[in-house]
């Protein structure tokens, strides 16, 4: 600090008016720097963001073809299942058919041979 006791009021006075005047300047607003990229920076945000946005897309719809694919296959595996245990279905009705048939014939040939027999 100064030593303000030796110093007349005009002194006083002219060093309050630099302090205040420092201050001002301090307070007042700079002038601002654009930056000479700044349409080009808007365009670049731009076009990243159509990237950003036709990856994401490409995500998605490989997403939804990756999950209709597997409920394809689903439903192809549970067709298949159905197919089975029908095809197996025919089969032993097909079995008991013959069975049957042979168990006619071997009745009809007792009978015959029973006759035969009298």
């Amino acid at each position: 600090m100064r030593d303000l006791k030796g110093s007349s009021l005009t002194d006083r006075l002219a060093t309050a008016a630099e302090a205040k005047a420092a201050l001002l300047a301090k307070m007042k607003p700079k002038p601002t720097v654009t930056d000479p990229l700044f349409g080009e920076r808007e365009a670049m945000r731009a076009a990243e963001l159509k990237d950003v946005r036709a990856a994401r897309a490409a995500e998605k719809a490989a997403a939804v073809q990756a999950a209709a694919d597997a409920h394809a296959e689903v439903q192809a595996g549970v067709a298949a299942a159905e197919e089975a245990a029908l095809a197996e279905k025919r089969g032993a009705r097909k079995e008991r058919k013959q069975l049957t048939k042979a168990e006619a014939q071997s009745k009809r040939d007792a009978r015959y041979a029973a006759r035969k027999a009298r």
